[in-house]
Formats: C-alpha cells, sequence, structure tokens
C-alpha cells in the first residue's frame, strides 16, 4: 500500500507512519509511505519518502490512501487577523495541491481522509455532541468548515473522504500535555477558570490506532449499505462517491478540574493554582474560548463501526506515558 502523507513529520503524522509501518511489517506486507513537504531537506527516518508539493504536480506515482494533515497549530498564538489568515492557507494551500493532484491522476486514491478538529462544533458547553449534531458560528467552526468543504470536493472525482474531527490528544512529546509539563513539574499548574468546562480528549496512541481502523475498514469492507450507517456527510449527486466524518475523541470526556486533579497526581505534583476567565482572556484574547469554552464530543460513528479504545480513561492514557 502506498501512503501519502501531508504533515507526516508533526505530532500525529509521524506517529502514524511509525505505527503502520510496525504493523504492515510484522505482518508482511508492503507499505510504502511519503511525506508531503515544503522542504524536502528536512529530517525524516530512512524508510519515509519525501516529496515537494511541486513534485506533486508533476509525478506519475499513485498513492492507494492521501491523510492530509498540514496546517499551523490552532493554539500556537493569539488569534490577530493576520494569525488567522495563516492558519486558514496552512490548511487550504495544501488541501489545494492533493485535490489538483487527484483531479489529474489517472488512478485515483482508493480514500482521503482529511484533518479537521471538533472546533467545527462550536462552543456548546456540556451539550453532547456527535457527528449528527449541529453547530454553533465562530471561528473555529468557520476554520473547520472551509477547510473540510474544500476536502470534500475530492468526491466528485470519485474518491471517497473520511473526515477526521480531533480534540485534544494526549501524549507528552507534544500537544497539549508536552505544553504543560514544565509548568505542572514546577508546581504551579492548576486548572483554569471554574474549571468545569467539559475538555473532549483522545490519547495520541488511539488516534493513530483510529486513523488506521478507518483506512483498513474501508479498503476491506466498504460497501454502499455501509455507507448509511450514521456517518455519512453526503453523497456525491453525479457518481455517489461517500464521504464520512468520525470524532477522533475518548468516549470519556473530563472537565476541566478533573483534567488538573488527574495530570498533577500522574506527575505527583499540587495543581493550587487557578487562572481566572478575565486574565486568560487578557492573556490569549479570542483564542481564550478553547480554554475557557468546553465541548463534549463523543465518538459515536467510531463505536458503531467497531473501534475498540486502547486508552480510554485519561488515567489509562496518562499511565502508559513516562513523566
Amino acid at each position: 500500500m502506498n501512503i501519502l502523507i501531508s504533515g507526516g513529520s508533526g505530532f500525529l503524522g509521524s506517529a502514524f507512519s511509525e505505527e503502520i509501518q510496525q504493523r504492515y511489517q510484522q505482518d508482511n506486507r508492503n507499505i510504502h509511505v511519503t511525506w508531503l513537504t515544503r522542504d524536502d531537506s528536512q529530517a525524516h527516518p530512512n524508510n519515509i519518502e519525501m516529496m515537494t508539493y511541486d513534485e506533486l504536480s508533476k509525478t506519475e506515482n499513485t498513492f492507494d490512501i492521501i491523510l492530509n494533515l498540514a496546517g499551523a497549530g490552532i493554539a500556537d498564538s493569539r488569534w490577530s487577523d493576520e494569525r488567522k489568515e495563516q492558519l486558514l492557507a496552512s490548511r487550504i494551500k495544501p488541501t489545494e495541491s492533493i485535490l489538483a493532484f487527484i483531479a489529474r491522476t489517472t488512478i485515483k486514491p482508493k480514500l482521503l481522509v482529511s484533518g479537521s478538529a471538533i472546533g467545527w462544533y462550536g462552543t456548546q458547553g456540556d451539550k453532547p455532541l456527535t457527528e449528527s449534531s449541529g453547530f454553533e458560528t465562530d471561528f473555529s467552526h468557520q476554520l473547520c468548515e472551509q477547510w473540510e468543504q474544500l476536502a470534500l470536493t475530492a468526491t466528485e472525482y470519485g474518491v471517497p473522504v473520511a473526515i477526521v474531527r480531533t480534540g485534544v490528544v494526549i501524549h507528552p512529546e507534544g500537544g497539549m500535555v508536552g505544553k504543560l509539563l514544565t509548568p505542572f513539574k514546577m508546581g504551579v499548574g492548576g486548572q483554569l477558570g471554574n474549571g468545569q468546562q467539559i475538555m473532549s480528549w483522545i490519547s495520541r496512541e488511539d488516534w493513530v490506532g483510529a486513523a488506521i481502523f478507518i483506512i483498513e475498514q474501508h479498503l476491506a469492507s466498504y460497501t454502499q449499505s455501509q455507507a448509511t450507517q450514521g456517518n455519512l456527510l453526503k453523497t456525491a449527486t453525479e457518481n455517489d462517491t461517500p464521504a464520512f466524518v468520525y470524532n477522533l475523541t475518548s468516549p470519556n470526556p473530563v472537565s476541566n478540574h478533573t483534567f488538573t486533579k488527574t495530570l498533577g497526581a500522574w506527575l505527583h505534583r499540587p495543581t493550587f493554582f487557578t487562572l481566572p476567565n478575565f486574565l486568560l482572556k487578557l492573556m490569549f484574547g479570542e483564542m481564550s474560548t478553547l480554554l475557557i469554552d468546553g465541548q463534549k464530543v463523543l465518538p459515536q460513528a467510531l463505536q458503531d463501526a467497531g473501534y475498540e479504545f486502547q486508552q480510554p480513561t485519561l488515567k489509562q492514557a496518562l499511565a502508559e506515558q513516562k513523566s
């Protein structure tokens, strides 16, 4: 199997690449992973091929699966107008390049898995949200919606699309936990606001496992009848090419208070401090909504499809890591 990954060197893409190669090698199955990059001189594992976007526009190579993960971190800096444009462009431009490749290649990919985030649902407090839920309009929703709608145009070329809306990914090497390790180890970690806001999270191991599960389920057993099991986004009018959405979150979301206490216990550090809402708004501006306003997003489509979480609780996810 040939897989092309945009954002392959990132927090999720690199872990996915390593895991799927190990699984295929253990089963004596052939696999070839290519990372799509703007700079093919960057460091990368020896078993990974690098391809620039310019090379993609000319290549005659074919890919069974395309995994589209490129995009600047939404929580990396304040949301100025310039930053918002950067966040959108970092997602739209790579997706446009992938779609141009799909449009011109004779042998189409069997599946495009395209990234998104649970921010698509907007701020809805502790209301349970599944793939069939509606949304509230805010910047996070608008960003995700534009990215998703662009990716969905792959169905016009007969390529099925799986949209993966990712929650907060838990792993010490990056993401939220990676950023919190230093202050928590120093004993100055604490809850945000009143701590009641819900955090929908997933361990990086389960994110990778779920992504591989989605790919293998599609390749092994996709039929039109399966396309009606509840996570169907839409059907293209001309060719009935399906598109799906999956929430990549744990079935057990937690409050920020519980997350704070669990992380502190894992690190054997106190968690006495609290950052009040007004200070968070002062520090982060509009981006503070990611910290103050919770989302209770559940992985209904993933569980309906039969995926079994390896680390369904936060304690289990942290217990598997080294502090």
